[in-house]
């Protein structure tokens, strides 16, 4: 059955103003690659560098009723950060994480556009400084990385550490902010 992009337009809408949406999502084009952006009522709640599957885990996390709509709010700030026009995000977080990792993403939260940091120091100001391992495992799991920044965390000798979107995005994100020198 084919259904007009009016139609699916309407449903989209109607679905929304019904609040029969648990989760949305879309997929953002950016110069590290295609990402997959998701929101609830509470706010941004993942971004992935992984487009393929995210729906289905959405569903498991915030709800089974997922759809596929424009998420403009969070497509504007991404391509302001990525034309070095936005520094900081202003988007609503929804965070579905323990204490420790939502300590963690907070202090993540409050290093600067264009700083690093490292895990051990990061793993200090939430209290826990011999966790920078555990630090290093929040990392890995962030649930939206960009808007929180752990990109910008790196090894105690300054050396770039694992990454969601791969060293070579991580490199690019610290380019882009000029917290490297482009090679």
């Amino acid at each position: 059955m084919n259904v007009s992009p009016d139609l699916d337009a309407r449903f989209r809408a109607a679905a929304l103003a019904e609040g029969l949406v648990d989760v949305r999502y879309d997929l953002v084009d950016s110069p590290v690659g295609e990402l997959f952006v998701a929101s609830t009522a509470r706010g941004l709640c993942r971004i992935s560098y992984t487009v393929g599957g995210q729906e289905e885990e959405l569903a498991r996390r915030f709800g089974i009723r997922v759809l596929r709509v424009p998420l403009d709010e969070v497509r504007r700030e991404l391509d302001e950060y990525f034309e070095g026009e936005r520094r900081s995000f202003e988007l609503s977080l929804d965070l579905r994480v323990t204490a420790f990792n939502e300590a963690v993403l907070g202090e993540l939260a409050r290093v600067p556009y264009g700083h690093l940091d490292t895990y051990g120091s990061l793993a200090a100001r939430v209290g826990r400084p011999g966790a920078a391992r555990a630090v290093g495992s929040v990392m890995n799991r962030n649930p939206i990385p960009i808007v929180l920044p752990c990109h910008r965390i790196v090894g105690a000798d300054g050396s770039l550490t694992g990454y969601a979107g791969g060293l070579a995005v991580k490199r690019a994100l610290l380019e882009l902010e000029g917290a490297l020198l482009a090679t």
